[in-house]
């Protein structure tokens, strides 16, 4: 495929996706500091409430084998457009459940609903935005995500010491209107080309099996999906739990808790910032390399602090590395498969999210057996062992090609 000239893609184009992205990050991450409540109002353990995250996780994880193909077909614009107003809807239900069962089943489709919009939106810079500089722009998107990410834990510790923990659902399904508004006006005005891109036919079923196995039969993507896999798994499988460990380890309220979470979000925004010089000095080596050391060592020191307050520079620094090491797996997702770019970074996707999901799911059964402590610190093991891993293979790629 041919990438397509930026010029002529409106500014509010990234903008507008990426104010979809924080809705979908803000969705994610809503549930996370509303782990204890859930537990005390609906009479269940904790591992139990964490299934509001891995519902969410799995159904977003499965969706994106759905949305790729489709994106590709209507053009992954409109598609994203027409997504966040059925995440409106979904949202919705969310706040309106009536029991743990209910709310279980609402983020379920909460999740399939926002699976195409940051999948599909990195697929569409990736049409439209020139390789050499596509990083930044990444990453400049990707401040939306960030910022859903941290308001998503603040909102939920503030809900659930202040509001009712339905009210921020009514509030996400407000904002997805907006968006999804704003998109579609947006989506009228783009050039050609950037609204509809591999237009295909023939059997749907077929066609969505043909484009996935030609992403899978690259070894390269194959190294890529699975390393995804693993970081989803051991970071989130820990982080979800790093609000309940300073709530129940040293009494620290939930909103204060969310608080100290949203500087994850801060350390992205630093790396946005600072992604242009930061590729240019270290790399993708480099920026793999260091962003799980730093990733993993943040987390270690959260799990192991003796008082709360460590974890906020753990988190700050968490942030900065989890992006440096995650942004620089997307790029390579975005060039897996060029010419099926939706199929190949809907794949990234789901692995990532799926990943998430096994994560917060084994944790959630071992945290009553082993603490919060393990928890984050065998995921900050995990997480490390997983980045050297990928930037020896990198490096290893970078010198014979395969």
């Amino acid at each position: 495929m041919t990438t397509a000239p930026a010029d002529s893609i409106p500014r509010s184009a990234v903008l507008a996706l990426s104010l979809a992205a924080f809705g979908s990050g803000i969705s994610l991450r809503l549930t996370d500091a509303l782990l204890p409540l859930f537990a005390r109002e609906f009479g269940i353990t904790l591992g139990h409430a964490a299934n509001a995250i891995t519902a969410f996780s799995v159904a977003y994880g499965l969706s994106q084998l759905f949305f790729g193909p489709v994106g590709d077909r209507f053009g992954k614009y409109r598609v994203i457009a027409w997504a966040c107003a059925a995440c409106a809807l979904t949202t919705m239900l969310c706040g309106l459940a009536q029991g743990f069962a209910q709310l279980e089943f609402a983020r379920l489709l909460a999740g399939a609903t926002a699976a195409a919009i940051i999948p599909l939106s990195m697929a569409w810079i990736g049409d439209v935005v020139p390789y050499d500089k596509r990083q930044p722009v990444l990453a400049r998107f990707l401040i939306g995500q960030i910022l859903g990410l941290s308001a998503g834990v603040f909102v939920g510790g503030f809900a659930a010491d202040h509001l009712s923990w339905r009210v921020p659902f009514f509030g996400i399904a407000l904002g997805y209107i907006a968006i999804s508004a704003a998109l579609f006006a947006i989506n009228r005005q783009l050039p050609a080309h950037a609204r509809v891109l591999n237009r295909v036919e023939g059997h749907a079923v077929r066609r969505v099996v043909s484009e996935f196995g030609q992403v899978l039969a690259r070894p390269w993507a194959r190294v890529v999906l699975l390393t995804v896999f693993l970081e989803g798994a051991f970071l989130y499988g820990a982080f979800a739990f790093i609000a309940t460990h300073l709530h129940e380890h040293f009494g620290l309220p939930l909103a204060a808790a969310g608080s100290t979470l949203m500087l994850y979000g801060f350390g992205g925004l630093l790396f946005a910032v600072a992604s242009a010089t930061l590729v240019r000095r270290l790399g993708e080596v480099g920026l793999t390399m260091y962003g799980g050391l730093l990733l993993a060592a943040s987390l270690l020191v959260i799990g192991v602090a003796p008082v709360w307050w460590w974890a906020v520079p753990g988190c700050f620094v968490a942030g900065l590395g989890f992006y440096m090491l995650h942004n620089t797996l997307q790029i390579n997702a975005t060039q897996m498969a060029p010419e099926r770019r939706g199929a190949a970074v809907a794949s990234f996707a789901s692995s990532f999210f799926l990943g998430q999901a096994v994560g917060v799911a084994v944790y959630g059964a071992l945290v009553a057996h082993i603490g919060t402590h393990a928890v984050i610190a065998s995921g900050a093991l995990g997480v490390l062992l997983v980045a050297l891993t990928f930037s020896r293979l990198r490096a290893r790629r970078m010198v014979a090609p395969a």
